[in-house]
């Protein structure tokens, strides 16, 4: 069966060969060394699948060789089913047959869980629902269903919203039962089968087994975990025109995985390219409390504040303060919160009031969000110099906050180690769970939400792991346990 040709992003000759630097390694063919150069951009997502390549003449051109040896290239990144091509069509990026990846196995006695990017409760929880006990009789005489939240709730959230640089009213604020909530109902809305979604490449995983789940599709533009910025606006301002995504879902703010951050100046170039295309953009803020070099109001305005009145906010107190609480909220203009609302009746009818009001609590300490955001940097630290001392080979850019750091190993690695690493008690997430389409085999994340101690350990224990498959051929049909 001839193949179909994908609807996706076109990369130049030019920005080809900045991508692959260097390609020729020592006395091999040249044709070999270029298909292992585009081969192995293509495993650490930066050339995400369907993107489209430069005609042969114009990336022999930009990479000063013949057009044999590109028509070489890419027979030998055809063969192993890393390119395909269609007469009149040209030739796009593609994936080799693999299995599709499973859940990790789950954590036995003695393993430790360096999967989740995740806290603790944060202290002050056990003292809020002591108060959140007393105010509950205020609310014993309601019927108990809130579909937008509490006032009370709402209008802390939207206070915080308009400190942060966009001023936000109560009414468009909604309470829901998480980010990730918020996002399924979002997504909702918004799109249905068939229909594209852009994302960030990498990305949250959660996030993509939501849109698969809608039979939408995700459309990958690629993030430079080494730039200064991270985000290829031209590459999205591209994808937009290209594919015409029902929505967009980005996470400016120390993004999971990178920990990356977008800077004003980003921003507002990002905002006006979604704004010009009138195409609906999801802001996951989960992250964006956990500032742990500076106060959150003092950072970048949030991309909604640049966007306009298509953009939604979605954040969570899951991160910040306990995953346990299950709370989460949007923040949108009246007009899509009441859409919003209408829609969200055929999955449920309001988040638990008591819940809301601990919340509220918890809202009201400042300081004891000072006291976690402090507590982290900490594990940041550790765990930066846990892998500086263990794995010496492996680089990363130190995240101004979050919860993880996303590492670069020496080999294609990742989904080997993921597997290797829970028979040495400790389990990862191979990078190929932050990709649209896997790959990302050069990459791990690594959280920093435990106790330095166990940080230490773990990261011990990963290095013996990463010994067990030093200079072993990675495969990509290789399972995940």
């Amino acid at each position: 069966m001839e193949a179909a040709v994908p609807l996706g992003g076109r990369i130049s000759g030019p920005r080809l060969a900045v991508m692959l630097g260097s390609w020729r390694q020592g006395n091999r063919q040249g044709a070999a060394d270029l298909a292992a150069a585009i081969e192995l951009q293509v495993l650490d997502g930066q050339l995400p699948l369907g993107t489209r390549l430069p005609a042969e003449r114009e990336l022999a051109d930009a990479l000063g060789v013949s057009r044999t040896l590109i028509g070489a290239a890419l027979d030998r990144l055809r063969e192993s089913g890393f390119v395909a091509s269609r007469r009149g069509a040209g030739s796009w990026i593609a994936a080799p047959g693999r299995r599709r990846r499973g859940p990790l196995a789950p954590a036995g006695a003695g393993s430790i869980d360096f999967t989740h990017a995740s806290s603790p409760a944060i202290p002050g929880t056990a003292a809020a629902v002591d108060a959140a006990r007393v105010r509950l009789a205020d609310h014993l005489g309601d019927h108990g269903y809130q579909e937008r939240g509490l006032f009370g709730l709402r209008e802390k959230i939207a206070r915080r919203y308009t400190e942060r640089g966009l001023p936000t009213t109560p009414a468009q604020v909604m309470v829901t039962n998480g980010a990730h909530h918020a996002f399924v109902l979002v997504l909702r809305m918004l799109a249905g089968p068939g229909d594209r979604v852009l994302v960030e490449q990498p990305t949250y995983p959660n996030a993509l087994e939501a849109i698969r789940a809608a039979h939408a599709i995700p459309l990958p533009v690629a993030l430079d975990p080494s730039g200064d910025r991270g985000w290829d606006i031209a590459g999205v301002d591209a994808a937009l025109r290209q594919a015409s995504p029902r929505f967009a879902y980005l996470v400016v703010d120390f993004q999971n995985p990178t920990g990356l951050r977008l800077d004003a100046e980003g921003r507002a170039r990002l905002g006006t390219v979604l704004a010009r295309a009138r195409t609906p953009v999801v802001v996951d803020e989960t992250l964006v409390e956990l500032d742990l070099e500076g106060d959150p109001l003092t950072g970048p305005p949030p991309l909604a504040a640049f966007a306009g009145d298509l953009a939604i906010c979605v954040g969570s107190a899951s991160k910040t303060h306990w995953g346990g609480l299950r709370l989460g909220w949007i923040r949108a203009s009246e007009d899509l919160l009441g859409r919003l609302v209408s829609a969200r009746y055929a999955v449920d009818l309001g988040s638990p009031v008591f819940e809301q009001i601990v919340l509220g609590e918890l809202l009201d300490d400042d300081a004891a969000l000072g006291r976690r955001r402090a507590e982290l940097r900490g594990y940041r630290d550790a765990l930066a110099g846990a892998v500086h001392r263990y794995l010496p080979d492996w680089t990363f850019t130190l995240p101004k906050g979050g919860l993880s750091l996303w590492c670069r190993m020496p080999e294609p690695v990742s989904s080997r180690l993921a597997v290797a690493a829970a028979s040495h008690g400790v389990q990862v997430a191979p990078g190929s769970r932050f990709g649209v389409h896997g790959g990302l085999e050069r990459w791990i994340r690594l959280p920093f939400s435990l106790p330095p101690d166990r940080i230490e350990e773990a990261v011990r224990r990963l290095s013996a792991a990463e010994a067990s498959v030093r200079g072993t051929p990675a495969s990509l049909d290789a399972p995940i346990a």
